[in-house]
């Protein structure tokens, strides 16, 4: 059988691997790190944007956590067990864990976790652990999951970055989004919260009363809000900060930065989420409904040159909503592709009814992206230039975070976003929300915005949520990839690397599959 968890990273001539840790490990100093933009929350549970998950995964933990080779390992669960029939996970819990305000961590909290957040409001919990009925505790350190059917993708997703256990004693009862504990968190992780300085800093501090015996190494954690790009790479180049995931300085800088000697870049971390940048279309426009319209997009679109001039290489591009390093899901075989192809385009924009007006224009269309860097402003500005060749007029709509989640996700008001998405170690678990009808969501950031429905995608996608058979998994999304790049709802651009820039006396820069949104409690800093 093929092994069932699969990731590849790419590989960038200037890449290089996380610095190998000497055998002894300092203790003690502030480690200065950047996340851009501010988070929104200090809780992934139920507002799991990345920025939020950079700097929780330090505050709270998951049940597992999982090795470089994608392989479940123990997190507050020290073991499992998975029933015969696949109808039944035993968590044992780990003994004398606390939560930083001094209350013990129980089976209570995981049952409360799970059955009121994850399964209710997390975006992709929500599909995750739909087939958990009910949750049994028989004591203080056991849970017992009870399932409809066998759910192979639930291992996948249990740990601090996608399903975090938050403490009941502190949210049951309340309005979980005005929870005052979303932005003065209490967890059971490394490091405990001290203060939040909004657009400035988010402080944190050692929990000395840490379950992982020794760690962290570090007394602070201190994520620094810097909005302007230029200044986040003077701040690294300068020694000012000494760690930046998630493409914090332009692209463009990577290479130089490295190339001082005193920062390393690692493309090492990402590979769980196994992300793609695409393109979603509002179905609810009559134009956008067209077929023939979505496609001719997808043949204006030069994405080999988008890649190059905009991201410096940093990906791939896509063929499908799988990214090709999850070598079992991912196929090419019947998956429809759109080569660029302006000629083409023109063409099928003509078919479908919209020929070139006096001046030139087809139609308008308006699109939003994901504020997350200034690239996706860059990337956005490509776009609009190609389909400005076309006769389509795009107008770039800016706005921050929260502004975007409102305008796509409950207002519906956009005509395409552009951003990426996170398909995650098995798909399930992120890949098929932009397919399946019952993913459209109202109010809930990264579902079914585009309105996409079609029966034959949700039966492929209802029989995939309830397949005990691997190898009958892998078929089935191969062909839900043939029908996605067919219908056109979502159409992927690239597959994109992310990197991290770290200062060259930091040790313990993690290898793990998503070790760019984890603790950082094996990091330590080399003194001189």
């Amino acid at each position: 059988m093929k092994k069932y968890l699969s990731a590849a990273l790419f590989v960038f001539a200037f890449y290089f691997p996380a610095q190998a840790a000497t055998v002894t490990p300092v203790r003690g100093g502030t480690l200065q790190a950047i996340v851009q933009p501010e988070p929104t929350a200090l809780t992934s549970s139920f507002q799991n944007t990345f920025p939020n998950l950079i700097v929780s995964a330090n505050i709270f933990d998951g049940l597992l956590t999982y090795d470089e080779n994608s392989k479940p390992q123990p997190g507050l669960a020290e073991r499992w067990e998975v029933a015969p029939d696949g109808l039944t996970i035993t968590f044992h819990l780990r003994h004398g864990v606390k939560w930083h305000d001094g209350q013990p961590f129980t089976s209570a909290d995981v049952k409360f976790s799970l059955l009121e957040v994850w399964k209710k409001l997390h975006t992709r919990g929500r599909v995750t652990f739909a087939p958990v009925t009910s949750v049994d505790t028989p004591d203080e350190h056991t849970v017992v999951l009870h399932l409809a059917h066998p759910s192979i993708v639930i291992l996948s997703a249990l740990n601090a970055v996608e399903s975090q256990v938050i403490p009941k004693h502190i949210y049951e009862g309340t309005d979980f989004n005005k929870n005052p504990a979303n932005v003065r968190p209490i967890g059971t992780g490394a490091f405990k919260f001290r203060q939040w300085n909004k657009g400035q800093y988010i402080e944190l501090e050692r929990n000395p009363d840490y379950w992982d015996s020794g760690k962290p190494y570090l007394d602070k954690l201190i994520f620094r809000i810097v909005p302007d790009a230029g200044s986040r790479a003077v701040a690294l180049e300068t020694g000012e900060v000494q760690y930046a995931p998630y493409d914090a300085v332009a692209h463009a800088d990577v290479k130089r930065l490295e190339q001082t000697g005193n920062l390393r870049v690692t493309t090492n971390g990402y590979s769980w989420q196994a992300q793609n940048v695409f393109l979603e279309f509002n179905l609810r426009n009559p134009i956008l409904e067209k077929l023939k319209v979505r496609q001719a997009i997808a043949h204006a679109i030069d994405v080999k040159s988008l890649i190059k001039t905009v991201w410096y290489d940093f990906g791939k591009p896509a063929t499908g909503m799988i990214p090709s390093s999850l070598t079992d899901f991912y196929t090419t075989d019947g998956v429809p592709q759109y080569p660029f192809d302006p000629a083409r385009a023109e063409a099928l924009l003509d078919e479908a009814g919209y020929p070139r007006k006096e001046n030139g224009v087809r139609f308008s269309l308006k699109l939003d992206y994901q504020p997350f860097n200034e690239a996706y402003k860059f990337h956005s500005e490509y776009l609009r230039q190609n389909l400005k060749a076309i006769g389509i007029a795009v107008t770039v709509r800016n706005q921050d975070l929260p502004g975007f989640i409102k305008r796509v996700y409950t207002d519906y008001d956009f005509d395409i976003n552009t951003g990426q998405i996170s398909p995650y170690l098995d798909p399930q678990i992120g890949g098929i929300r932009h397919y399946w009808s019952k993913s459209i969501a109202k109010g809930v950031p990264w579902t079914n915005a585009s309105n996409y429905s079609n029966p034959g995608a949700d039966k492929i996608i209802e029989r995939i949520q309830v397949s005990n058979d691997p190898e009958e998994r892998f078929r089935l999304f191969h062909d839900l990839q043939r029908i996605g790049m067919n219908d056109l709802p979502v159409l992927p651009l690239f597959e994109i690397q992310h990197f991290t820039l770290y200062s060259s006396k930091l040790h313990g820069v993690g290898a793990e599959p998503d070790a760019a949104i984890s603790s950082l409690k094996n990091i330590w800093i080399e003194h001189e």
